[in-house]
């Protein structure tokens, strides 16, 4: 059973309470925090770019996000990556997450200046069918994440209603720490092993509405049951004098450097800002990471192609060049075996 959002909305100025809120469930929804034509502009310009990567239904208005099911893939596929890149590069899109209504919101939780982590994640979700299905399974964000305590700030690109996949809180699990995880095939490659039944809440969202959550809350997507491509986008944000892990300084996946990223853009104040800041960098703790590693080499060696998304990652992004090379050779065996 899923029962509804608390809703925050008529407490949004009230720092105390939202704070206060926050550490009881683990959670805000906040209605209309992010102004709508501000996120309808993100919304056009990912949408131009699915429709020129072949994404989009042919026939069909752009704007209506008809997704054509014989183009569906999925992160951290190539072909996904090829038309996600400049999605990810673009400067709306890293304007929208230093809005001041989302920032004014976590300077008043605090009570402290607020660093707006320079990371961001966008996802493009195609509507689950028979024989693909990358809905995002229950998760902690902050093995991805490391540094100090943090918090994301999840919103739509446009109106998703339940069945478009809105995001969905398993309500105070949030108090509990790192839980135990295994590989899955949704977004982000992970999904805790419980369940947490009995503890789920969500809401449709209009676009423009946004969830901010701890990064220890265990959080899900609901499948996308429509036609459309379901997109979104999280920032994340923490206390300013809190340490910030070198992942979350780094651009998605490295599948790109900051210079690549800002030679685009038209205005220079949000290039580097996290060092004008003086931001504490430390080092990413990658404990849950080599858990996650081995649990994918296994899977790999024995076949089983729950393990590709995964070797996948450690060639495009692990420091460790031995990992990737095991991973490469995994992944090569994988795809030449015949399919099940």
């Amino acid at each position: 059973m899923l029962r509804e959002f608390v809703d925050s909305t008529g407490i949004a100025m009230d720092g105390a309470a939202l704070a206060a809120r926050l550490e009881r469930d683990g959670y805000l929804f906040v209605r209309g925090l992010l102004p709508r034509a501000a996120v309808a502009e993100v919304r056009r310009q990912f949408l131009d770019l699915a429709a020129q990567g072949g994404w989009l239904a042919a026939g069909q208005p752009v704007d209506a996000a008809i997704a054509d099911p014989a183009r569906a893939c999925k992160d951290p596929e190539p072909a996904y990556l090829e038309v996600f890149r400049p999605m990810w590069m673009l400067e709306s899109l890293h304007r929208l997450k230093h809005h001041p209504q989302v920032v004014g919101l976590f300077e008043r939780i605090f009570g402290a200046a607020v660093l707006v982590h320079p990371l961001l994640v966008a996802r493009n979700i195609f509507p689950q069918r028979d024989g693909f299905d990358f809905t995002t399974g229950s998760h902690q964000d902050r093995i991805h994440i490391g540094g100090g305590p943090s918090y994301a700030c999840w919103t739509p690109l446009g109106d998703c209603p339940r069945r478009k996949g809105s995001l969905i809180m398993a309500e105070g699990s949030h108090r509990r720490g790192v839980l135990d995880f295994r590989l899955a095939a949704g977004a982000g490659g992970l999904e805790l092993v419980e369940d947490f039944a009995g503890s789920w809440a969500g809401s449709d969202f209009a676009m423009g509405d946004c969830v901010i959550f701890a990064d220890t809350i265990a959080h899900k997507a609901l499948p996308n049951l429509t036609g459309e491509l379901r997109q979104s986008f999280d920032a994340r944000y923490q206390r300013l004098s809190a340490p910030i892990a070198e992942v979350s300084v780094g651009t998605y996946g490295g599948m790109c450097s900051w210079d690549e990223v800002h030679a685009g853009w038209r205005a220079d104040d949000l290039k580097y800002y996290w060092r004008r800041q003086g931001a504490t960098v430390v080092p990413f703790d990658r404990q849950y990471y080599d858990r996650r590693d081995a649990i994918a080499f296994e899977l790999g060696a024995r076949g089983d192609r729950l393990a590709r998304d995964t070797l996948l990652r450690i060639v495009q992004r692990d420091p460790d060049a031995g990992k990737r090379d095991r991973a490469r050779t995994l992944l090569a065996r994988l795809d030449a075996a015949p399919a099940a």
